[in-house]
């Protein structure tokens, strides 16, 4: 019968034992790669092609001194619509977006006017008007547009004058600029008209 030398034995031995751990990292990896897949698909939603009729999802980040700002909301387009006394009515509460009510969430404590709005998340909903518009800060962020909102859960409203001198935005857009000194303003952008919210970090 024949044998093979120890030497050779220990080698192939320690080839097998090479190969084994191998295809079990392997395995390891290429289930952490689909848990990865799995939760990156559940945070992150894909954003429909520019052109599409649909809402696009979105989301817009910013810091402003201390405090991380982000904002959540669904981008109608014009697509050749009649929006301000349309599309949107004039003094009714408006979810300023579509689909899920547009969120606001922030790190710390933020000062709009002589409000201290505590850190969360909430629910930002306008009521649009011919010269004027109403901005709102709600409690209850997770709603289907406007369908439950409630006054009662204001934490602020703030009557503002929106700018119609800006440039044409096919899609509702929303920014967070920092005007510096620890304050900063939230803008929501679409068709020819911009309004803002000013605020400071505490």
């Amino acid at each position: 019968m024949f044998v093979l030398p120890a030497w050779l034995c220990y080698r192939v031995t320690i080839h097998v034992m090479v190969l084994f751990v191998s295809l079990i990292v392997k395995a390891c990896y290429g289930q952490n790669q689909e848990k990865e897949k799995a939760h990156h698909h559940q945070e992150v939603q894909k954003p429909e092609a520019p052109g599409s009729k649909k809402s696009i999802y979105q989301e817009t980040h910013a810091q402003v001194g201390k405090v991380h700002l982000t904002i959540r909301y669904h981008a109608p387009a014009v697509r050749g619509r009649t929006i301000w006394g349309g599309l949107v009515p004039y003094d009714e509460v408006w979810v300023t977006g579509a689909h899920q009510a547009t969120s606001v969430e922030i790190s710390d404590n933020i000062r709009v006017g002589e409000i201290i709005v505590p850190k969360g998340r909430y629910a930002f909903f306008t009521i649009p008007g011919k010269q004027q518009w109403t901005l709102i800060i709600n409690k209850n962020w997770h709603q289907h547009l406007a369908d439950e909102y409630d006054e009662r859960e204001d934490v602020l409203r703030l009557t503002v004058t929106p700018d119609t001198g800006v440039s044409f935005s096919e899609r509702l857009v929303y920014r967070i600029e920092d005007t510096g000194g620890g304050s900063g303003k939230i803008i929501m952008h679409w068709e020819n008209l911009m309004v803002a919210l000013p605020f400071t970090t505490m």
